[in-house]
């Protein structure tokens, strides 16, 4: 019998870790799992697991990672109100029924309640589900009659949502999931006089012209489509941390018409805060990809750059989960940049000149 490659060996614990890993938070749930027990489960030492994963946490998101499924794909969108209310139902379909142990169901509704109880990591949820209602008040935003701001319907549809999954792991059985996804669809129907407006870029100083050569990296997947994200084409490129997340609007809302906008995650912790975002962005754009249809999802990329090789390629330093920086491409070359809060409205509202428009 051939020998295993190194490479193989290790894919081969890894898989065998993430296998007794499944087993040990779905019968204990994460607080009471022990590392001792997943690694006796996958026949190997207390070391091996570690060597894969440095922590429980980082370990329990990579479980949870794996179980994100994206089947299903939309041919046509709903209205507004309609899809709001028919996202809920397919975001709801996590939830665990009635008589599931408690440790089996908060890992079928891939919880994170008790998860991040730091202050990096609650910075980071909260950020990654502001993203979260940008992606979704984009796609709802392609199906109002007037295209105009839907982010607070985006946030209040979340909470509802999510505080129906809190329920749903400490009051199992209590409420009806149909009457959340009808409430949410009645939310869209509500004036909340939601406008884009922050006080700050008035005064966020103009992005600097620049002539810096673009030499991108091999192709990252985009975490909306799973498909290369590709960065041979003109567009806004802006790198964000973990923790300035919110940030993605103001490229988004100030890009030209026809403008290729990407989001670049950085993060000094890709085991944690890395899948992280892994986890709630593929598992939010698999709900989207079965309510919208691709022609109303939102043409924002997003990547996560968690070893800084497109930030490299940008000559941005320093990359971070305070990082707000943004560059302009365009012919293969950098002809804008910014650093900063504001950076990524100053290099998205850059005319072809380079300064602010």
């Amino acid at each position: 019998m051939a020998r295993l490659t190194r490479a193989q060996q290790q894919e081969r614990t890894r898989a065998a870790v993430l296998a007794a890993a499944r087993e040990e938070f779905a019968e204990h749930g994460y607080s009471d799992a022990k590392v001792d027990r997943i690694a006796a489960r996958a026949d190997l030492t207390r070391g091996a697991v570690y060597s894969n994963f440095p922590s429980k946490r980082a370990l329990y998101l990579a479980v949870l990672v794996g179980s994100v499924e994206h089947v299903g794909e939309a041919s046509s969108s709903p209205a507004l109100d309609e899809a709001a209310a028919v996202f809920a139902r397919v975001w709801l379909e996590r939830l665990p029924w009635s008589g599931e142990t408690p440790a089996g169901g908060s890992l079928q509704s891939r919880s994170l309640d008790g998860v991040f109880d730091d202050e990096p990591g609650r910075t980071a949820m909260a950020q990654v589900t502001k993203l979260e209602a940008l992606l979704l008040a984009l796609c709802l935003e392609s199906r109002a009659p007037r295209r105009t701001r839907r982010v607070r319907l985006a946030e209040l549809v979340l909470t509802l949502l999510n505080g129906a999954g809190h329920l749903a792991g400490t009051a199992p059985g209590f409420g009806d999931p149909f009457d959340v996804a009808r409430a949410c669809g009645h939310l869209a129907r509500l004036d909340l006089a939601d406008t884009w407006d922050p006080p700050h870029l008035p005064f966020v100083a103009p992005a600097q012209r620049t002539q810096d050569p673009w030499n991108p990296p091999a192709e990252l997947p985009d975490l909306l489509t799973g498909r290369p994200a590709g960065f041979d084409g003109d567009g806004v490129i802006t790198f964000l941390g973990t923790g300035r997340l919110d940030a993605a609007e103001e490229a988004v809302r100030a890009a030209r018409p026809g403008d290729r906008v990407t989001v670049a995650v950085t993060t000094g912790d890709p085991a944690e805060l890395g899948r992280l975002l892994r986890l709630r962005i593929g598992d939010l754009a698999g709900c989207l990809r079965r309510v919208f249809a691709p022609d109303d999802r939102p043409r924002l990329r997003v990547v996560l750059d968690d070893r800084a090789a497109v930030a490299a390629a940008a000559a941005i330093p320093g990359t971070g989960d305070a990082t707000e920086c943004a560059v302009r491409v365009e012919a293969g070359t950098i002809v804008a940049r910014a650093r900063g809060r504001g950076a990524a409205y100053a290099v998205a509202s850059a005319t072809r000149s380079g300064r602010a428009g």
